[in-house]
């Protein structure tokens, strides 16, 4: 797996991170969480920034939000409780769907 779709990984799953703490804080009212918040969004655009070196940035926002997008709420639903209908689940079918059209058939995704 080329190096630059590991930083994209990673800076997903920090991502991930960070919007799962910024849940947990509160509105920014506990301290650790938000703590978290701040260090994880900033090492996950710099994970990001590096990706940006070797592929598109449309692309990489791409997969970057969308894959954001399906492990939050994945996270929202197992963790916090929040319920998804059957559209969201759908609409979030349709993300996975597009990152994978993108990944395997565009050329512009630098792979």
């Amino acid at each position: 797996m080329p190096v630059h779709y590991i930083y994209l990984i990673i800076a997903v799953a920090a991502e991930t991170i960070g919007t799962t703490a910024l849940q947990a804080s509160q509105q920014f009212s506990k301290l650790l969480p938000s703590i978290i918040v701040l260090f994880a969004y900033g090492f996950s655009f710099y994970m990001m920034g590096l990706t940006l070196k070797h592929m598109p940035v449309g692309i990489v926002y791409a997969i970057w939000s969308g894959l954001g997008i399906v492990f939050i709420a994945a996270i929202g639903y197992l963790v916090f409780r929040q319920s998804l209908d059957l559209p969201a689940v759908f609409g979030m079918g349709l993300i996975i769907t597009g990152i994978l059209v993108i990944h395997l058939f565009s050329k512009s995704s630098g792979h």
